[in-house]
């Protein structure tokens, strides 16, 4: 393999280092031209070219490649959400709404994702790469009646979502999941809302879905997040400046203007003064 570097170096990058070329088309062919000399037209101390030695002793050995590109496969085993959703590297795939709360094995490649109960095939998705956050639900995987299903939220669906992110409840929490395709996506976001924020900080959070509602503003957890500590901030504000009482009576000279300063100056203080 060094040597094959070292004659490519010399007979294509040496051959060629002082020429010019207008476009990558002509300097393809002129790298063309090099190899070509370097396969066919060179012999060597055998008195064979690299092509003959090819096409006689390597070519008739050589398996196909195969179909499907080698991919790099990654294994993890994830509990499925209340959502019926397992989330990996940020993004979140869907299997059958009965398996919610079970601990399964998830495969991923460079493109697809395939869950696996014990040695069965759950479900499988297209890998969802960029913006974190991303679903991917199958609709044969939803339930038809969302809160009827037990485990997927605890009380009565997304109203828990409402009566804890007052107010006004009826607004917050069906933001966040009316905007998602399917309702279900939604109580993950709920979920992460009221028990990383809302659980020591009840009525700040509160105070932030209100500030919210006057902005008319999406309740994402990170903007929830920025109002709560905006106003935090504002409580640590050290309390303005008041200026001191006055120490004068209360009478007339108290209003008077002082009358001018009048201060020494330097000649005052000379010798003999």
């Amino acid at each position: 393999m060094e040597s094959a570097v070292n004659t490519v170096n010399k007979r294509v990058i040496g051959y060629l280092a002082e020429d010019v070329w207008m476009t990558l088309a002509e300097l393809n062919e002129a790298i063309a031209e090099r190899v070509w000399e370097i396969n066919h037209d060179i012999r060597r101390a055998d008195g064979t070219t690299r092509f003959e030695r090819f096409t006689e002793e390597e070519a008739t050995v050589l398996s196909p490649l195969p179909d499907d590109v080698f991919e790099q496969v990654e294994w993890k085993e994830l509990k499925v959400g209340r959502n019926y959703h397992v989330t990996a590297d940020y993004q979140h795939y869907s299997v059958p709404y009965a398996l919610a709360g079970r601990l399964l094995r998830m495969r991923l490649t460079g493109t697809r994702v395939t869950v696996f109960d014990g040695q069965q095939v759950v479900a499988e998705h297209l890998r969802k790469m960029g913006r974190k956050g991303q679903y991917s639900t199958d609709p044969t995987h939803v339930p038809h009646q969302h809160r009827n299903v037990s485990g997927l939220w605890r009380g009565t669906g997304s109203s828990t979502g409402h009566a804890l992110l007052a107010p006004p409840p009826s607004w917050s929490s069906s933001r966040l999941v009316d905007r998602r395709v399917i309702e279900a996506q939604g109580y993950l976001d709920c979920q992460n809302i009221l028990e990383s924020l809302g659980k020591k900080n009840k009525q700040k959070l509160e105070a932030a879905c209100q500030d919210l509602v006057n902005m008319r503003g999406y309740p994402s957890y990170s903007t929830l997040k920025r109002l709560m500590a905006g106003i935090e901030s504002d409580r640590q504000k050290p309390a303005p400046v008041k200026p001191a009482a006055s120490n004068l009576l209360n009478s007339n000279a108290a209003t008077a203007e002082l009358p001018d300063v009048y201060v020494r100056g330097a000649d005052y203080y000379r010798e003999g003064q």
